[in-house]
């Protein structure tokens, strides 16, 4: 596959963009060029296109693929695997928040409300047992909004968000 500047320039920042969140570079690379192909590529292709060793490609596609962002695609005939990214952009955005919301934020919640318990009977200082508390407390708010955002139809959501002006008018008459 034969990569056009921009879609170089898309695929090398993406990987960059990748590493700042906690990706692996090469990785996030190959998201991107399965996120800009018309087809979906087989593994050999990827490491072609994008000068990666092989075992490289098939370690980055288990990943992408636990992480529940790209498929596996047969053709007829073929036993050859190909992989294509699952959904469009909103679909995997959502797809990402979730997996690094189980991954980072379902622990966290964890240990904090098992820390808290311990603090209630313990005479630690005051101060540190407010923090904890004030901190689980936004776990948890965040964790609700989460679960209640999880459910609306992400075609509600881009509504909602286009809607931006609107709805921070009808959000001035809540109090706070």
């Amino acid at each position: 596959m034969e990569l056009t500047p921009v879609a170089q320039k898309f695929i090398v920042h993406w990987g960059e963009m990748g590493e700042k969140w906690g990706i692996n570079r090469t990785i996030a690379q190959i998201h991107g060029l399965l996120y800009l192909s018309p087809k979906p590529l087989n593994a050999e292709e990827i490491s072609e296109t994008l000068s990666l060793a092989r075992s490289t490609v098939s370690v980055g596609l288990r990943e992408l693929e636990g992480w529940g962002i790209i498929r596996i695609v047969h053709a007829l005939g073929e036993r050859t695997d190909y992989f294509e990214v699952k959904g469009d952009a909103y679909e995997m955005f959502r797809f990402i928040v979730d997996y690094r919301k189980r991954r980072e934020v379902d622990p966290t919640l964890h240990m904090l409300r098992e820390s808290v318990a311990e603090l209630e009977n313990s005479n630690e200082d005051p101060h540190a047992k407010d923090k904890m508390h004030e901190m689980l407390d936004l776990f948890e708010i965040s964790d609700s909004i989460y679960q209640q955002a999880e459910k609306i139809p992400t075609k509600t959501i881009v509504r909602i968000a286009k809607m931006g002006d609107v709805v921070s008018k009808v959000l001035k008459f809540f109090p706070e």
